[in-house]
């Protein structure tokens, strides 16, 4: 059984709305524990650089306390574990990030999470080539112990996850609510597979927050945070992909694309990537040449 009591005062921070993890970075740089800001008082909250009036009430909010063992029964049930930043599973590229989330919220297997990881992201409404390239891409890079990260989404993140699935290979979803919440209700079967496989499902978001518009921006960092590459299959020149693309070259991860048909509009992203510098590979082999050094030496740490 999941044990959550240690990880109570960590669930009560991430439960605080309108707290962002760089905020809670702030509070944790000067008091240390969840535990320390726990017991502040009004006064001593009001003293933390960049918190106002407004966060200090809400942190002040006897709900979030009064309900924690209600969040906390509702996990085990439904079999959600807890990663603090401050544990050896929490993945280490996703440390440096400029913003990490300072609890990631898990179903499946977190002892992939520091393995290596390939993200294969694109459009929602992918055509048949798109659907191709990014199942084929992942069905034979994830046979090398690679990690296939992705967002679960319909269109390309969907093949992304079927490849893996279809090799028996790893894949890592990363999800924009509470895992007690399946979003797209017809991916449910794709979870499944993923946690039957000793895949995992991601989310910095507790229990109860639904799929809204805002928080997809956010769960697209950590999508390319704990990404050693980004894969970019097909992105429409207007598309939430190119979030993902922006965030990846501020963290200094390697992008690739995929050239897709001219006349097409889901290619025109990623052509106008191709065009601006970023790497273009015409097959699953390009990544495997690319990181062959790394994929070694993971596999004789795995023998």
């Amino acid at each position: 059984m999941i044990d959550l009591e240690s990880k109570k005062y960590w669930i009560w921070l991430s439960l605080i709305k309108n707290l962002g993890s760089v905020k809670i970075k702030k509070m944790l740089n000067k008091y240390n524990t969840p535990k320390a800001i726990w017991n502040l008082s009004k006064k001593e909250l009001l003293k933390i650089e960049g918190i106002g009036e407004k966060t200090v009430n809400e942190i002040l909010n006897k709900s979030y306390k009064n309900n924690i063992y209600l969040y906390m029964s509702q996990m085990i049930k439904e079999n959600i574990g807890i990663i603090t930043i401050e544990d050896k599973e929490y993945p280490q590229l996703l440390k440096n990030i400029y913003d990490p989330p300072i609890v990631l919220y898990y179903k499946g297997n977190k002892d992939i999470l520091n393995n290596i990881g390939v993200s294969i992201i694109g459009c929602r409404e992918c055509s048949e080539y798109g659907k191709k390239v990014a199942q084929n891409f992942s069905y034979n890079i994830s046979k090398e112990n690679i990690n296939i990260i992705s967002g679960l989404a319909k269109g390309i993140d969907t093949y992304s996850h079927v490849g893996a699935i279809l090799s028996k290979g790893k894949t890592i979803a990363v999800v924009g609510n509470g895992l007690d919440t399946i979003y797209p209700k017809e991916n449910k079967k794709i979870m499944d597979k993923i946690l039957e496989l000793n895949g995992c499902i991601i989310s910095e978001y507790p229990i109860g927050v639904k799929p809204e518009k805002m928080n997809f921006p956010a769960r697209n960092r950590i999508i390319s945070g704990m990404s050693n590459a980004v894969i970019v299959v097909e992105a429409k020149k207007k598309s939430g992909t190119l979030i993902t693309v922006d965030f990846a070259l501020e963290q200094g991860r390697d992008v690739f694309v995929v050239p897709g048909n001219i006349n097409s509009e889901n290619s025109k992203g990623t052509n106008e990537l191709i065009k601006q510098g970023a790497k273009v590979i015409t097959s699953y082999t390009d990544i495997l040449k690319e990181y062959r050094n790394e994929i070694q030496t993971q596999n004789l740490l795995i023998e």
